[in-house]
């Protein structure tokens, strides 16, 4: 089952660290008073979990923070946005909630018989058990092919939680990947990786795929536009 996907990217005029991104979340969310929609942090009751594809992602893109709404939170975010206080608290700064731009689309996520070219940035393929069979590994073909199942494995994951079933397979291939990096999430070391690669599906800009998405990890965005699968966001 093909879908249009609605996003909606608010880009603030705040100079975000990647590491600050966790930060300008709990500073969203704080703000709502213990009054967030559940969107916002993905959290149940008794200290239970959302476990689907969060629809509100906190980002940096341009080196500024953003959030990017995805369906159901693109309707919620105006709680936010027509109550936002005029300065939110990041750790020790204050910084001044300034908007710079609202950007809205409607994109038809769908397989295509042309190839599209992506970029993702902070990608987080490998928990312990993988990590180590990839170590393990001494081909770089082996290594590539390995993350191309995990990176087919994750966006087959998000398909499944923004309610989209694939009748045609899914293809996905690494083209380019930086050596990975570490970075920490609560303390726990984590290997990041920067890959180009190409998809017969369209994806829309800056939604995350894989782990930790909902504070900017994983964030892909096509590098060669078609608007084929772009509908007029002024209609």
């Amino acid at each position: 089952m093909n879908k249009f996907i609605r996003t909606l990217a608010v880009t603030y005029d705040i100079d975000l660290e990647p590491r600050e991104i966790p930060l300008f979340r709990g500073a969203v969310i704080g703000s709502f008073g213990g009054d967030a929609n559940l969107l916002y942090h993905n959290h149940l009751e008794n200290n239970k979990l959302r476990y689907s594809y969060p629809l509100i992602q906190y980002k940096r893109l341009g080196r500024k923070a953003a959030i990017i709404c995805v369906e159901e939170g693109a309707d919620i975010i105006g709680q936010f946005i027509g109550n936002a206080p005029q300065t939110i608290s990041m750790g020790e700064r204050n910084v001044t909630l300034k908007t710079m731009r609202i950007t809205p689309a409607r994109i038809l996520m769908q397989v295509w018989n042309s190839m599209f070219e992506y970029k993702i940035s902070r990608w987080l393929p490998l928990n312990p058990a993988n990590y180590r069979k990839y170590q393990a590994m001494e081909s770089l073909a082996e290594r590539i092919k390995m993350l191309e199942k995990i990176l087919c494995s994750n966006i087959l994951s998000m398909l499944k939680g923004l309610g989209i079933w694939l009748e045609e397979d899914l293809k996905v291939s690494i083209t380019d990947i930086g050596k990975p990096y570490k970075i920490y999430n609560k303390s726990v070391a984590l290997m990041a990786f920067d890959a180009s690669f190409t998809s017969n599906l369209s994806i829309p800009d800056n939604l995350g795929i894989g782990k930790n998405v909902s504070i900017g990890y994983g964030t892909v965005f096509q590098i060669k536009k078609s608007k084929s699968n772009i509908e007029d966001e002024t209609k």
